[in-house]
């Protein structure tokens, strides 16, 4: 294997998205660091966060039937049993809700917890309040998603938060997703819900750290009680 081809298979790619904010700050940072160079210091680290923000790195997917897999880098903050937000027209049945907080350093892009077509797209628009309250879910600005993954509809809701303030999707309705493809990003701090059907069992715990496109969440399939956590 060439250096190249080791530097670039270390390095994380960055996305698309994230092109124009890193112009943008390099551009600042070069302005900056001419009219004085602790601002150019400044606005370099400043770039090199926007970098390492916009990260997308390549994850591998378990893809067994049932598999619910996490949508989003972050911390698992809410484990509720609750009514799924009208506009998902899922159902009036309270569903299992798992949400997923991503602060400003983790990796925001979203992707598809199960395989499946998406049949269902709705934009909502709201506050900004802090993503990891629970009346953010009703509140915030949100994009919510169904996937019909077999005999199930599986609720995928993206919530802006405090800081992030765009949510941009990648896919459209009727677009059929593979189970861990990207469907989108949220930029700069916000969180996902994802809602299972009711009865199904949580196979995460509040607090735990997730990796998007690789963390299973639930199984659909399984018959397996509640778990139990500790913090160590």
């Amino acid at each position: 294997m060439s250096i190249y081809e080791s530097i670039r298979k270390t390095l994380t790619p960055i996305h698309k998205e994230g092109y124009p904010f890193i112009a943008i700050a390099a551009v600042a940072t070069l302005v900056l660091g001419h009219l004085w160079a602790p601002f150019g210091w400044i606005g370099l680290i400043i770039t090199l966060w926007i970098c390492y923000f916009f990260r997308d790195p390549e994850r591998v997917t378990p893809t067994r039937e049932g598999l619910v897999i996490a949508p989003a880098d972050g911390r698992i903050s809410g484990i509720a049993t609750v009514v799924p937000p009208p506009e998902l027209a899922l159902s009036d049945e309270p569903h299992t809700r798992i949400s997923i907080f991503m602060n400003v350093f983790d990796c925001h892009v979203n992707r598809a917890p199960v395989p499946g077509r998406i049949a269902r797209i709705v934009y909502t628009p709201g506050l900004f309040i802090n993503a990891e309250l629970d009346k953010a879910s009703e509140n915030n600005e949100r994009n919510g998603l169904v996937i019909e993954s077999g005999p199930y509809r599986i609720g995928v809701v993206q919530i802006a938060g405090l800081i992030a303030r765009r949510i941009v999707s990648f896919v459209h309705e009727g677009d059929t997703l593979a189970a861990g493809e990207r469907f989108g990003l949220i930029r700069f701090g916000s969180r996902v819900d994802v809602y299972l059907p009711a009865g199904i069992q949580p196979l995460v715990g509040l607090g735990q750290l997730t990796v998007a496109g690789e963390t299973v969440l639930a199984d659909l399939k399984s018959q397996e009680g509640p778990r139990a956590f500790r913090s160590s």
